[in-house]
């Protein structure tokens, strides 16, 4: 069988929930990475794929880039500036050999425009025809002859989701892909000698690529084209009355009317109009009374799940980890390096690694109502509702996205045209409570709420509803009030295409439930590892002599039933004493009035790193120097008040450090990413001491009132 050497650069592009990302992961399965393009924070997600070419058996390497939605080549969000560098840049890293382009085949003509421009861009380019099911179901007739003709490229009908079609499509990429001669709409009649300056300064193949340089020819930084071509560019344009805004609307109009006349030769329509089950079903789940309902039983169902189905692979966890650091522990010989792997790293990655489960179905019910169109109902039905605080219904995404993670939320709300609804978003979404808040969650429910039930509803499951939704009307009052500081007269819209319903893609799913949490383990894994080494060096040891008697007297005692509670005793004495002792009862004073003692003092410091670090925290400081087999949880549930007598973690003291949790700014991703969307330190500082006090003296009240 002959190998190819040479590795073809396939780029993806589509409209927005036309379904680009089942075709991504058919072509190129598990093979794929993400990371940024290149000057943005913009995600870049690529894949490889070897396809074998059916009459002569060779195979061919493909490197797939995944572009992000867009409806037109005309930028409008820094999202979408991304298909037009890529694909109108000739020396741009990830300019394709070969585009394909989704496109709904239930709305044609509305794809056809972003087609339309690509073809005309002179790229070797295949369409692909997708919903063909829909298609057929709708009444509607396509050519796929007669429109191969018309556009002068490649057609492959496709049924993205259930894999129709898209053997042909793999073998329309690896053959000769012709490349578009004829333009859809000719460009020449519009400022030619600046249109064929531009074509011959740049060398670029069509005259559709020059007209999109004259377009934009003030935001080119990221072309790299040297200063003095620039300027050879901009001088094309003196004396010339060039208005790119009107040459847009002129050029988009005609370009439609192409489109028509081709839509009018390769597109039937049935005269019998069925109404579909999408509109049927909207009828109920966007309707102004009933759509709200329904959105909170679907809230309900999902955190019951999270609680009470994870409940069975989380003990399995907790179980299997402890054994094996049991194991580990009586393996090695014992002395420092023993209590290095056991107390500091296995026991900071089993705080975590029990709630990939929780972690992982969040993500997947998440996945499904993405993929399933009803996010984007969501969307339209709480547009109204969100416009009373100062958002509208595009927030409504980073919102239910920062219930996932704060830092692709934020940069989602590129998508907002107005400056001011997207700076009152990004300065709310973190008050959603995102993953990393989970793990926390969990761990204080589960001490502080008995695991019963209510008839069939587990009250450990309502508790950690109730957290999420104080977390959206914290939002909403906190948009109110930053909504009414910051001036702006600029009026947005919110208009948005709703997408039939279809039934998720379980595939996707996996890969998305896969992705997700690997990028959780791994990144929050690194962070645990390093701050449980510190912590567990910090906690191994002391200053004086207070700490190095306490250690003596435990290393003489010996493991019967009557020291143990003396023993327990001098352990909790001997970490008071430590470096991570002494750092903790700094911040007791500040911290006291909430509840909070100086071990939990530790974990609030730690946990800016990250929000989940508190589990791996509180695993690593009640692990150093304990032998006992017991979970973290155990080992807290038994913690004294040293005062009282009474469990440390009381319902006051529990309900005061989620609540802290639920609005503290404790993430410096978060506080990263803020500043690299707003330009400037001023937001992410305003936005890290008012979630700072709001988390504060919410604690305080609460605390003050429940003890």
């Amino acid at each position: 069988m002959q190998k190819s050497n040479k590795k073809i650069k396939v780029a993806l592009i589509g409209n927005p929930n036309v379904g680009k990302s089942s075709l991504f992961n058919l072509l190129t399965g598990l093979h794929q990475k993400i990371a940024n393009f290149p000057g943005v924070t913009v995600e870049k997600k690529t894949g490889s794929a070897t396809i074998f070419n059916s009459t002569t058996g060779e195979a061919n390497n493909l490197e797939i880039v995944d572009l992000p939605g867009t409806y037109s080549l005309y930028p409008t969000s820094p999202d979408e500036r991304i298909p037009f560098e890529v694909l109108c840049d000739p020396n741009n890293e990830d300019h394709p050999d070969a585009v394909i382009i989704l496109a709904d085949g239930t709305n044609l003509k509305r794809s056809l425009f972003l087609a339309s421009q690509v073809i005309d861009l002179k790229i070797p380019t295949v369409l692909a025809l997708n919903m063909m099911d829909l298609v057929q179901s709708q009444g509607i007739k396509i050519k796929p002859d007669e429109l191969e003709r018309r556009l002068g490229i490649r057609v492959c009908p496709i049924i993205a989701r259930k894999g129709v079609g898209i053997e042909e499509l793999k073998q329309a990429l690896i053959n000769d892909i012709p490349v578009p001669t004829a333009d859809v709409y000719d460009t020449t009649l519009i400022k030619p000698s600046i249109l064929n300056g531009i074509r011959k300064e740049l060398n670029l193949k069509s005259n559709y690529a020059a007209l999109q340089i004259a377009n934009h020819i003030n935001s080119l930084e990221h072309f790299n084209l040297p200063e003095e071509q620039i300027k050879k560019l901009q001088n094309l344009f003196e004396g010339a009355d060039y208005d790119a805004n009107k040459i847009q609307s002129f050029e988009s109009l005609e370009r439609y009317k192409s489109i028509q006349q081709i839509i009018d030769s390769c597109v039937r329509v049935s005269d019998e109009k069925k109404v579909s089950f999408s509109t049927r079903l909207d009828r109920l789940l966007v309707h102004r009374i009933w759509g709200y309902v329904i959105f909170l039983c679907i809230l309900f169902i999902i955190f019951q799940s999270i609680f009470s189905i994870a409940e069975f692979p989380m003990n399995f966890i907790d179980e299997t980890f402890t054994g094996f650091i049991d194991l580990v522990s009586n393996l090695l010989p014992k002395g420092v390096l023993n209590d290095l792997i056991v107390n500091g790293v296995l026991a900071g990655i089993g705080g975590i690694i029990i709630f990939v489960p929780q972690i992982a179905m969040l993500f997947m019910f998440i996945a499904i109502l993405e993929d399933t169109g009803y996010m984007a109902r969501v969307s339209f039905l709480m547009d109204k509702l969100m416009r009373n605080f100062g958002l509208n219904g595009r927030s409504v995404i980073p919102l239910m996205s920062g219930v996932a993670c704060a830092v692709p939320a934020i940069m989602s709300t590129r998508t907002i045209s107005s400056w001011k609804e997207r700076m009152v978003t990004i300065l709310v979404t973190p008050l959603m409570s995102c993953s990393a808040r989970l793990p926390v969650y969990t761990l204080l429910i589960s001490l502080i709420i008995p695991s019963t039930y209510v008839g069939v509803f587990n009250i450990q499951g309502l508790v950690l509803m109730s957290l999420y939704l104080i977390g959206f009307i914290a939002a909403l009052v906190a948009s109110i009030v930053i909504s009414g500081l910051i001036k702006s007269k600029q009026k947005s819209y919110f208009i948005m295409e709703i997408p039939v319903y279809r039934m998720p893609r379980w595939t996707n799913i996996g890969y998305s439930i896969l992705e997700k949490v690997k990028i959780f383990l791994i990144d929050a894994g690194k962070i645990i590892i390093a701050i449980s080494i510190v912590l567990w060096f910090l906690s191994s040891r002391g200053p004086g002599d207070k700490f190095e008697k306490v250690n003596q007297e435990i290393e003489q005692m010996t493991d019967n039933t009557e020291n143990s509670e003396k023993k327990l005793a001098l352990e909790s004495q001997r970490l008071e004493y430590s470096y991570a002792g002494q750092l903790g009862h700094l911040l007791e004073p500040v911290i006291k009035p909430l509840g909070f003692d100086w071990k939990i003092g530790i974990a609030l410091v730690t946990s800016f790193a990250a929000r989940e670090v508190f589990v791996g925290t509180m695993t690593t400081i009640y692990s150093v120097g304990n032998d006992e087999n017991l979970t973290v949880k155990e080992k807290m549930r038994m913690e004294k008040d040293v005062v009282t007598g009474q469990p440390r973690y009381s319902v006051a003291v529990g309900w005061s450090l989620m609540l802290f949790y639920a609005f503290a700014m404790q993430c410096m991703s978060t506080l990263a990413v803020v500043k690299r969307e707003t330009g400037s330190w001023k937001w992410p500082v305003i936005q890290f001491v008012y979630l700072s006090a709001l988390a504060y003296f919410t604690s305080l009240i609460v605390y003050q009132i429940l003890k």
